[in-house]
C-alpha cells in the first residue's frame, strides 16, 4: 500500500508532466518535435519504467540497505534538522557533486561511455532526460541517496527521499523540455531549457559546457557556461540546429548498453535481417496511430568523443 508521501509526490509529478507537455505544444523551443518522437517508446518503456523500477530495488535494497546493516549504523546525525533544511542541504551538495562528475564524464574516455546514451536523442524533450546508462544511474543515485539514509533516522529519511526524488524528476523534465523560454538573468542561478538544450546539441562549441543540472551558477563559477545572448562571448546563432551524437549510436536498449563496453559498426549490425526485424517490430503498430516518424537528417560534425 502506498504511503501518503508517495501518493502526493506522484500526483505532483504527473501534474507537472501534463503542464510541461502542454507548454511544449504551445511554445516549442524546436518546432516540429512530435509528442511521439523517435525514441519515445524506448525512453518511456525501457528507461523510465523498466530500468528505473529494477534499479530502485537494486540501489536501495542491495547497495544502500546492506551498507547500513553492515556497519550497524543508526543515522541520527541530522535528523533534528527541519525537513526543508535537509532537502535544501542534500539538493545543494548533490548538485555540486553532479556538476563535477558530469564534467568528468565529458572529459574522460571511459566515463563518457556511461554518459553518451544520454546524449543520443536527436530530438530533446521532457522525456529525453530519462535515457541514461545503467552504470551512470547506479553511481549517481547511490551517491545521492546513501547519505540521506545513513545520516537520518528511518522516519525522517522516508520523508526526505521521496521529496528529493520528486525534485530530481521535475527538474530533469524541466531542463530537457522543448520549451522556448527566456528567463534572462535568472540563468545565472537556475538551470533551464535555454542552457540544457545547448548542452544536448551537436555543436562542437558546447561539447564541454553547461554541466549544471539544477543550479546554473556552478557553470558560471567554473567557466563552463555557454548561452548566446547572456554569455559575453559572441555566437552565430541563438539556438542549436542539431542535437544528439555526431556518430552512429544503436537504437535498441540492450545494444546501447553493450556499445558502451564494445564498439561495433552500428549500421552493419542493425542491417542484419534478424536484428532489423527485432528493432522494427513495433513500427506497423505505431503507424496505425501515426506515431512513427522519419529520423532527422544529421550532418557531420567534429567531436573529440568520436574516438571513445
Amino acid at each position: 500500500m502506498l504511503d501518503t508521501t508517495t501518493i502526493i509526490t506522484t500526483s505532483i509529478l504527473v501534474t507537472w508532466i501534463c503542464f510541461i507537455v502542454t507548454l511544449e505544444r504551445i511554445f516549442p523551443y524546436t518546432k516540429g518535435v512530435k509528442f511521439f518522437r523517435k525514441g519515445f517508446w524506448l525512453d518511456m518503456v525501457w528507461y523510465t519504467f523498466i530500468q528505473s523500477y529494477f534499479l530502485s530495488i537494486l540501489i536501495n535494497s542491495y547497495i544502500i540497505a546492506p551498507l547500513k546493516v553492515r556497519f550497524n549504523y543508526e543515522g541520527t546525525v541530522l535528523s533534528h534538522w527541519p525537513i526543508w533544511a535537509l532537502v535544501l542541504l542534500f539538493l545543494f551538495t548533490h548538485d555540486f557533486y553532479i556538476y563535477w562528475f558530469h564534467r568528468l564524464q565529458h572529459h574522460n574516455k571511459i566515463l563518457w561511455r556511461t554518459h553518451e546514451a544520454h546524449h543520443s536523442n536527436k530530438e530533446v524533450d521532457w522525456l529525453a532526460g530519462s535515457r541514461s546508462h545503467i552504470l551512470e544511474i547506479i553511481i549517481n543515485q547511490t551517491i545521492e541517496f546513501a547519505p540521506i539514509v545513513l545520516l537520518l533516522d528511518v522516519e525522517t529519511a522516508a520523508i526526505v527521499v521521496p521529496i528529493k526524488a520528486l525534485l530530481d524528476a521535475t527538474w530533469g523534465i524541466w531542463i530537457h523540455s522543448n520549451i522556448d523560454i527566456h528567463s534572462g538573468k535568472l540563468q545565472y542561478i537556475i538551470n533551464g531549457p535555454e542552457m540544457h538544450q545547448w548542452h544536448h546539441s551537436d555543436h562542437q562549441e558546447v561539447f564541454y559546457s553547461n554541466y549544471g543540472t539544477k543550479f546554473a551558477f556552478w557553470d558560471w563559477m567554473f567557466g563552463t557556461m555557454f548561452i548566446p545572448g547572456l554569455n559575453p562571448r559572441e555566437y552565430k546563432m541563438m539556438k542549436p540546429d542539431k542535437f544528439g551524437l555526431p556518430y552512429d549510436f544503436p537504437q535498441d536498449y540492450f545494444m546501447q548498453h553493450w556499445f558502451a563496453f564494445h564498439r561495433f559498426d552500428v549500421k552493419k549490425i542493425e542491417a542484419i535481417p534478424l536484428v532489423k526485424t527485432y528493432i522494427d517490430w513495433k513500427k506497423p503498430v505505431l503507424r496505425i496511430f501515426k506515431k512513427e516518424e522519419e529520423e532527422p537528417t544529421i550532418g557531420p560534425s567534429p567531436n573529440p568523443q568520436t574516438t571513445k
